[in-house]
């Protein structure tokens, strides 16, 4: 059985991610409840408030998202071969956008795109 984990990022950090090659857990990552659409939606959403929090003021909320074999820990580096996609907004956003805004679905050839 795998766990799915949404990591909150920015396009900065996306960047580092893709230069090292891996990603470290923070306190911010949310754990799906369960594989159903909505528990991984929930999970989704509140991973993307938390990036909205990473921002100073406007920006493009970043959430990518791995499959592991096990709940991981803060301080746990997944390797991007883990990481299955990424989800973000498709242009800067002000700070006072809407929250409930869907993220687009990127496949993780695509994030040179997204930097």
């Amino acid at each position: 059985m795998t766990t799915r984990v949404y990591v909150p990022l920015t396009v900065a950090l996306l960047a580092e991610l893709h230069s090292s090659g891996e990603l470290t857990v923070t306190d911010d990552a949310v754990l799906a409840p369960d594989d159903s659409e909505e528990g991984e939606y929930a999970a989704l959403m509140t991973a993307a408030d938390a990036s909205s929090a990473l921002l100073d003021g406007g920006g493009r909320r970043v959430v990518v998202v791995a499959e592991l074999e096990k709940e991981p820990e803060t301080g746990w580096t997944i390797p991007l071969r883990r990481i299955v996609a990424v989800h973000a907004d498709e242009a800067d956003r002000p700070a006072d956008a809407d929250p409930d805004e869907d993220l687009g679905w990127y496949a993780i050839a695509e994030i040179p795109h997204l930097l």
